[in-house]
């Protein structure tokens, strides 16, 4: 073949990959934006797979064993539960669970599990999206970056590898559920753990 019939051939290969080229970007769903409700939906999904339910729904107990109290899921530790007495001899080596999985003692302290209802004065009412994410991804309190540390057991960690997307959706889940008023203590150093056995 002669060079101008081979540059003719190639022009024309480029034409027309240069042509499905442009269909193919024409035909592509363009990427659309969530509702609302697809959402609440999708964080519903993350938060229930997550576990979040363990830790931070009270529990009922009967016939059946430990069920989620689902009139005040994800309210965090009832406020005026008592704290059994703790063996600090073991606290080195061990992490305890309260019956209810609401409560944990371990080297660092004692930890209450946090009210994640919108109650504006003891959830996460007043929070904003962006303050749910940067908690969630640097492990600091409100999101704020001289706020104390999200404590053990939560796995902040791990949510931290979730994209900025899948947060939002958790947190518009979390906005949507009714509020239940329940003051979570706060955190107690190690030092303070003796103090209530």
């Amino acid at each position: 073949m002669k060079p101008k019939g081979l540059v003719l051939v190639y022009l024309s290969l480029f034409v027309v990959s240069s042509i499905v080229l442009f269909i193919s970007c024409e035909s592509q769903p363009e990427k659309t934006e969530k509702t609302d409700q697809q959402m609440i939906e999708r964080g519903k999904f993350l938060v229930t797979v997550g576990g979040c339910d363990d830790c931070h729904t009270p529990k009922n107990f009967g016939p059946k064993g430990p069920e989620m109290d689902m009139i005040r899921r994800l309210s965090g530790h009832p406020a005026g539960m008592e704290i059994p007495p703790v063996d600090t001899s073991l606290i080195h080596n061990w992490v305890y669970f309260s019956h209810d999985l609401t409560t944990a003692v371990g080297p660092w302290g004692i930890t209450f599990s946090a009210n994640l209802t919108p109650d504006n004065e003891t959830g996460i009412g007043t929070w904003q999206p962006e303050m749910f994410i940067t908690a969630m991804k640097t492990g600091k309190h409100l999101g704020v970056a001289e706020g104390r540390p999200i404590l053990p057991p939560m796995p902040w960690q791990n949510m931290a590898q979730l994209p900025e997307e899948d947060l939002r959706s958790m947190f518009a889940y979390l906005k949507s559920l009714p509020a239940v008023k329940n003051k979570v203590p706060d955190p107690m150093p190690p030092g303070s753990i003796a103090s209530v056995r």
